[in-house]
């Protein structure tokens, strides 16, 4: 029998050249907006399928630039545990919403909409505009 582990999925902060952040407003539950992001295919490497589901998502071309953090708080997805991996990421142009966001939009980091994301986004997004700030990772506990 094969022991029950947590879902791997991958989210991307994306950074358009101007500063702005690109999230999604997602289709299905849990509402809100959200990074884009999603569960890795078997056989798939966390770098492809962070491309993938960006692109699918938002229609951008993502690069990743760097491991931005892991997060495996339990339950911090209400349909069940994952782990996410989460990269900092670099695109041009504008998104687009497909796939299973309604709409896709890139905001500066005072324009974000931290009340209504979903899941613990609004938590990693604030984590990431501070390590941008001050070059502090959240700890491995967060």
């Amino acid at each position: 029998m094969r022991p029950v582990t947590p879902e791997v999925t991958v989210d991307a902060i994306i950074e358009l050249s101007d500063g702005r952040i690109v999230l999604v407003d997602r289709k299905f539950f849990p509402k809100g907006w959200a990074l884009p992001g999603g569960f890795v295919d078997p056989g798939e490497s966390l770098a492809h399928a962070v491309r993938r589901e960006a692109r699918e998502e938002t229609s951008l071309e993502v690069e990743p630039v760097s491991l931005f953090h892991v997060y495996s708080r339990p339950w911090r997805d209400p349909r069940g545990d994952t782990v996410s991996v989460v990269y900092h990421c670099t695109a041009e142009g504008e998104p687009s919403g497909a796939d299973d966001a309604l709409r896709a939009g890139a905001f500066l980091p005072r324009d974000l909409p931290f009340d209504s994301m979903a899941f613990d986004h609004a938590t990693i997004v604030r984590q990431f505009l501070e390590w941008k700030e001050t070059g502090r990772k959240p700890s491995l506990e967060e």
